[in-house]
């Protein structure tokens, strides 16, 4: 087995992150901010002092080492249509809308297929990827993974530019990104994100990615106008995938009675 440290580093040298290393650290850290007082603290004693912002890339890290291979399958979903969406069976190796239904009932009833804090790490993961719209595909082009762009004169594909060249653009931490997204997000927006289901999330990335391909213009020319056209968006599903991370854990951990 090899080291936390030789994982993270051959991990960062070959694959392409799911929102990136500072996406997701985003998304834990905006719901670091919404956890209820006792279960933030139980989060941190079980994740032996770190949080989710820090634990967050734990899923993709582990993408190195051979033995979590039939993992890979829990970061995505292909849903043709929001037509299909009732219709939707998860495929025998998983999926990410049943890999987090999954994690969220070993909180609730606290039967690990590995331990809790495997549990939080792919929950702090698997919550932004499924709200990162290219990771609910339409089965054609590998969640934009095959539409080759080049973004800012770079060449890259148009899911890299959602999973990171849209964030990595503005050049910020992961706490300066989570306090500018917030700033416009109010109590009321909140409220109304609370209380959904892994479908609801599927349905809205189903309906949102039409905009990431629509907004395209010239692939070999995609750069100002394409973060004019998305940041609203982009800042929007972090901002959701946060604050229903730590809502989906409220309540998972409240359901044990």
């Amino acid at each position: 087995m090899r080291t936390l440290l030789s994982l993270t580093f051959a991990t960062l040298s070959t694959a392409a992150f799911a929102w990136g290393l500072t996406g997701h650290r985003i998304v834990g850290h905006i719901a670091m901010d919404h956890l209820n007082p006792e279960v933030k603290a139980h989060i941190i004693n079980t994740l032996d002092g770190e949080d989710l912002a820090m634990v967050a890339n734990w899923m993709d890290f582990i993408k190195s080492e051979p033995s979590y291979d039939s993992l890979n399958a829990w970061h995505y979903c292909t849903v043709e249509s929001v037509d299909h969406l009732d219709h939707h069976e998860h495929p025998d190796k998983g999926d990410v809308w049943m890999a987090i239904d999954k994690f969220l009932k070993e909180i609730e009833t606290q039967n690990y297929s590995v331990d809790e804090a495997f549990a939080l790490r792919a929950l702090a993961h698997l919550i932004g990827d499924v709200h990162q719209p290219l990771h609910c595909g339409n089965g054609t082009d590998m969640g934009g993974n095959q539409v080759k762009v080049k973004f800012f004169w770079e060449s890259s594909n148009l899911h890299r530019v959602w999973d990171s060249g849209l964030i990595d653009y503005w050049k910020m931490s992961y706490t300066e990104y989570s306090t500018w997204i917030m700033s416009t997000v109010t109590p009321e927006h909140i409220q109304s994100w609370k209380g959904t289901t892994t479908k609801d999330w599927v349905r809205e990335s189903v309906e949102m990615r039409e905009q990431c391909y629509s907004t395209m213009g010239d692939p070999e020319r995609m750069g100002y106008r394409y973060v004019y056209d998305n940041t609203e968006l982009l800042h929007l599903r972090l901002a959701q995938a946060g604050v229903r991370l730590a809502d989906a854990l409220n309540q998972a951990y409240a359901a044990r009675g």
